[in-house]
């Protein structure tokens, strides 16, 4: 399948396509969920038209954990039948259909009880390696406390007496939810982002599609569809509201994650931990770690979630308690809140809620599918479509989306393996090579294609090294950035990469991303203004509130020196 770009002028094909046809299914949300049930539908050659209020996985999808994982907590709780459908679908993205965006990762899994808890968790590790099925990643390993020390030397001695090691996934989850939206493109998904639905189109009792607002043009648009699907996480009861009643009720439940440099934590491997009602993660990521994650309801605007000091705290606490050297709040270079949408369930506590998903005809022509794992998007989008063709006049092939790999997969470890070849060729170091191979599998070439019609490109971004000018070009030419908070955040991750959150890039890229989608100077100003402006929000939120105490005294301060000088 070749690559499709999401560029302007595509968004603006698609949107004239909302226009004029009456499609199959219509869509209702860009995350994983919905660009998964936009690739299911089109793969099976239905007519199929996807609209995001925002950005591809702005919300959830972007804010994970960014594991692929069975989860093992679940095991405690006798879920086996979730555990084990989501180890395979580990599986499927590990080898065949995203290898390029999902790698291994391990973790070490303390023990604090010499006999019971080795016997215990190791139970439990060797019933999930047994779940997983066919082997896809090494089994789990009993260790010593000094071979574990060995693995993490930055741990504690009298944090642990041995220790479990064990394998799972993780994913670039934003990438991975945009490369789906744009493999579902490529197989003739009608797609755009930055489209908000402000109602639902009906003929009596029955749904028939929904008006959107074309947020970058204004415009309002009768997208008219045989099935409606809402897949829209949190907002899930919002888009129900529009028929006036739901069947399927949704918490959202806040996480937040700190992102820490490399430096920081001594170690070869990931580290889970226990807590008090949850389990908390310590994840390579690059040149980081990410640390995460909390679990407290939230009520709030569903849109912008937000990480406080205490919530950074708790978790800077519960990660010092096995670090020989303690981290700080200075130590952090980025945060991420996000929100959950977990089914409603008989527990108050929202760490104990399902992350099994539902799926309902929430009234005639709209179905509604909530809940779930990020790891399990695949079967969630079967089982929509499936509800979906039951009312659908023609016959509906079966799923195919289990061998259907994304766009970048294909080719991959071919490339992979010519890595250095391909830097010689390139002029680029080899490191640069595995880096663009990892974010963009065998669309590679297309990056490299223009560095070599431009070769300032190649240069690194200021304050963000690690990724390349060509990349935020690539980004506005064909991975549908609108705004430049969608590079920063989500097509790139620099804005929790770097302890400036990004600011010196956004000055670096803009005229970049500009250039290509026809910004004038005043876009570019409020595009950056606007970015700067979020960035100084969150830092704000995230204080403790000792220090908004603080600098409130200062300006208390400053505002008396300058009304006597004055």
């Amino acid at each position: 399948m070749e690559p499709v770009p999401l560029s302007a002028e595509r968004r603006r094909h698609d949107l004239q396509r909302m226009r004029d046809e009456t499609f199959d299914i219509v869509v209702i949300g860009g995350g994983v969920t919905g660009t998964g049930i936009a690739l299911d539908a089109a793969t099976r050659g239905l007519t199929v038209a996807l609209v995001e209020q925002r950005d591809y996985a702005a919300g959830t999808s972007s804010r994970s954990s960014k594991l692929i994982h069975g989860g093992l907590r679940y095991l405690e709780q006798l879920n086996f039948s979730l555990v084990q459908e989501a180890l395979k679908e580990r599986g499927l993205l590990l080898n065949d259909l995203a290898p390029h965006l999902v790698k291994p990762v391990s973790f070490v899994y303390p023990l604090k009880h010499p006999v019971w808890e080795r016997i215990y968790a190791g139970a439990g590790v060797f019933l999930y390696d047994t779940l997983g099925g066919a082997r896809q990643l090494p089994r789990h390993q009993h260790l010593t406390r000094r071979k574990a020390m060995e693995l993490v030397p930055s741990l504690r001695k009298d944090a642990l007496v041995g220790a479990l090691r064990y394998w799972d996934g993780q994913v670039d989850d934003s990438r991975h939810t945009m490369e789906i939206a744009r493999t579902a493109a490529a197989y003739g998904a009608a797609v755009a982002n930055s489209a908000r639905v402000t109602g639902l189109i009906r003929e009596g009792e029955r749904v028939v599609g929904a008006t959107i607002r074309d947020q970058e043009g204004g415009e309002d648009i009768d997208v008219r569809g045989r099935q409606v699907i809402n897949a829209s996480g949190v907002w899930t009861d919002n888009i129900q509201e529009l028929v006036g009643r739901g069947k399927i009720q949704v918490r959202a439940s806040k996480g937040i994650h700190i992102m820490v440099p490399k430096d920081r934590i001594h170690g070869d491997s990931g580290l889970i931990l226990r807590t008090e009602s949850s389990v908390l993660f310590i994840i390579p990521w690059s040149n980081h770690w990410l640390i995460g994650t909390t679990d407290t309801d939230w009520n709030l605007d569903l849109a912008h979630p937000a990480a406080s000091g205490t919530d950074i705290q708790y978790l800077l606490d519960h990660v010092n308690r096995v670090l020989q050297t303690p981290l700080t709040h200075e130590d952090v270079e980025g945060v991420y809140a996000g929100l959950r949408p977990l089914l409603s369930g008989e527990s108050e506590a929202s760490s104990k809620l399902s992350r099994e998903h539902a799926v309902a005809q929430t009234a005639a022509g709209l179905i509604t599918i909530a809940g779930g794992k990020y790891t399990t998007y695949r079967v969630m989008a079967k089982d929509a479509v499936d509800l979906a063709a039951r009312s659908l006049p023609q016959r509906v092939p079966a799923c195919v989306t289990e061998r259907t790999p994304l766009l970048g997969a294909q080719g991959y470890h071919a490339l992979w393996n010519r890595r250095a070849r391909i830097a010689e060729e390139s002029g680029l170091h080899v490191s640069r090579i595995e880096h663009l191979l990892n974010r963009y599998g065998s669309m590679i070439t297309e990056v490299l294609a223009l560095i070599d019609d431009r070769p300032d490109l190649a240069a690194p971004i200021v304050g963000a090294d690690i990724y390349l000018k060509a990349e935020a070009v690539y980004s506005a030419q064909s991975e549908g950035v609108n705004h430049l908070d969608d590079f920063l955040t989500r097509r790139t991750h620099i804005s929790i990469e770097t302890f400036d959150r990004g600011v010196a890039a956004a000055q670096d890229v803009a005229p970049l991303i500009g250039d290509v989608l026809g910004w004038d100077e005043g876009t570019l100003a409020r595009e950056i203004e606007h970015y700067e402006a979020r960035v100084a929000a969150e830092l704000e939120s995230q204080k403790m509130p000792d220090d908004r105490t603080a600098d409130a005294a200062r300006m208390g301060a400053r505002d008396v020196r300058v009304g006597g000088a004055a």
